[in-house]
């Protein structure tokens, strides 16, 4: 019989559990703002082995660290990696020459015009069971209501709108870049936050990303 104990530095500062889980030994622990300091970027672990055996054993281990804020949308950054996926979004005006896209930040936005959101994802590998999720300002209404399976760009996916995102579905995801294209009304006035999309392998969440975020200001038609 041997019980483990897995030593946990961040920096010099080490990470006692004051209660695990049985069997397992997990346990989590939260470090406030203002105890953060920049050597606990360094992580060192090792493992303290108890055995009743003469022997020496050795175990293994498996967890991870991650750094939670909070953070205004319009401020978050495009995170890129080998699973990206970038947002943008787009006037729709008609003329003469047929129908037009504007990027909005070149354009004055009326309540009642049509705003095309354009999602383009990028994986280096091929993927299964990958969610594609899209956070709507509030002053956008998606001009399709009904969920349902599409194909589009060699790939088959599911699409379904939710009160303040429309998702995406992938069971499979070839290497390869990808763009869709989904249709809004901007049905309320004001200044709001776009959102951002989040893109992420179910099967290996550590393959994750996320577009920028951005202000969308919508007038009231004259």
């Amino acid at each position: 019989k041997s019980d483990g104990k897995v030593n946990i530095k961040l920096g010099s500062t080490e990470i006692k559990s004051q209660s695990s889980e049985a069997g397992t030994g997990y346990f989590k622990q939260t470090i406030q703002t203002a105890e953060i300091q920049s050597i606990m970027g360094k992580m060192t672990i090792s493992n303290q082995i108890q055995s009743t055996n003469s022997k020496k054993n050795s175990s293994i281990g498996w967890g991870a660290m991650y750094w939670q804020y909070y953070q205004s949308l319009e401020k978050i950054t495009q995170q890129n990696g080998s699973l990206s996926v970038s947002k943008k979004l787009y006037l729709e005006k008609r003329n003469n020459q047929g129908k037009q896209l504007v990027p909005i930040e070149q354009a004055i936005i009326k309540k009642g015009d049509k705003i095309i959101t354009r999602l383009v994802i990028t994986t280096d590998r091929a993927l299964e069971f990958v969610a594609l999720k899209d956070l709507r300002a509030a002053c956008f209404e998606p001009v399709e209501q009904i969920s349902g399976c599409f194909w589009k760009e060699g790939v088959s996916y599911y699409k379904t709108s939710k009160d303040a995102s429309t998702q995406f579905f992938f069971s499979y995801l070839p290497k390869g870049t990808y763009v869709f294209e989904y249709e809004l009304w901007a049905n309320s006035a004001g200044n709001f936050a776009s959102g951002m999309a989040t893109l992420q392998c179910l099967y290996a969440p550590e393959f994750i990303s996320h577009s920028g975020g951005e202000r969308v200001i919508i007038s009231n038609p004259k």
